[in-house]
């Protein structure tokens, strides 16, 4: 079995919700997205570039996933199915056949996986027109945007609409579909991006809910956590786990995805409460 075990309160609570005296918490709409370039490792010369992904260390005061190494994303505001935003690329109705959504919740989606991607790592997946993305999201005027988006003081729709820009969802891969346990606290029912890092464009250092970033390999990521030097949640560890099999990032967006909805859940076994993984490379650092 692959699992974590419920000790204490959380043991507890996932054997009220199975008895049915507690409700689980509604889970929301969120977004996440891997980005992803290919860089030659520092210091090395023979070595053939590799595949890296851009990861955030939550900071421990967080309420979810504290301390996690996570890829950028959040919950949907509900100003991100707003209909004003120039859009190019796949449909909204597009969108939501692949992740099993109506169109406005698939809009939000992904707006939200473009919003979250600029607001934790400064990246912006949105240019002039349809077939450009903006080449540099630095400056002083675009942080003011970004820690107005934050604090939610400016739409996603606004700030595009401000500048004149275009989202584009082309720049866009589906990933996977992750559903947190209901034991949780704060629960939400996540779909998973994959995206290139576009060119000329550069990561901040650190963004709004994490104190630590990097880029990482991702069998480095997955040696670091089994080495227990970084906490992984199951859905990043899987995702990782699966980039792996690729060495550039174009095959990684050319990489035909069924899109299978993963949701751990709690079960009894020999008298102590388990969080069952859904996933069988899932092991246990």
């Amino acid at each position: 079995m692959n699992g974590i075990p419920l000790p204490g309160e959380f043991g507890e609570r996932a054997r009220a919700i199975i008895a049915g005296e507690i409700t689980p918490v509604p889970a929301r709409d969120a977004a996440t997205v891997a980005l992803l370039r290919r860089t030659r490792p520092q210091g090395t010369h023979g070595d053939a570039p590799a595949l890296e992904v851009y990861m955030l260390r939550r900071k421990a005061s967080m309420a979810f996933a504290a301390g996690a190494y996570v890829f950028p994303g959040g919950s949907v505001d509900p100003r991100d199915a707003d209909l004003a935003l120039a859009w190019a690329g796949p449909a909204p109705e597009t969108w939501g056949r692949v992740f099993g959504a109506d169109a406005r919740t698939a809009r939000g989606l992904v707006c939200a996986a473009v919003r979250e991607t600029f607001e934790e790592s400064g990246v912006l997946l949105a240019g002039p027109s349809g077939d450009t993305v903006v080449a540099d999201t630095t400056g002083d005027d675009w942080e003011d945007d970004r820690e107005a988006l934050i604090d939610r003081r400016l739409s996603l729709a606004e700030f595009l609409t401000k500048r004149g820009l275009v989202l584009r969802a082309d720049l866009l891969r589906p990933w996977s579909h992750w559903i947190t346990p209901e034991v949780e606290h704060k629960r939400f029912d996540t779909r998973f991006f994959v995206a290139a890092m576009p060119p000329g464009q550069r990561t901040r250092d650190v963004g709004g809910e994490a104190d630590e970033v990097a880029w990482l390999r991702p069998a480095q990521a997955l040696d670091r956590a089994k080495d227990g030097q970084i906490v992984l949640m199951p859905p990043t560890f899987r995702t990782l786990t699966e980039l792996t099999a690729f060495d550039d990032v174009e095959d990684v967006l050319a990489c035909d995805r069924e899109i299978v909805t993963f949701q751990p859940h709690a079960a009894e076994v020999d008298g102590e409460m388990w969080l069952v993984i859904p996933d069988e490379d899932y092991r246990m650092p």
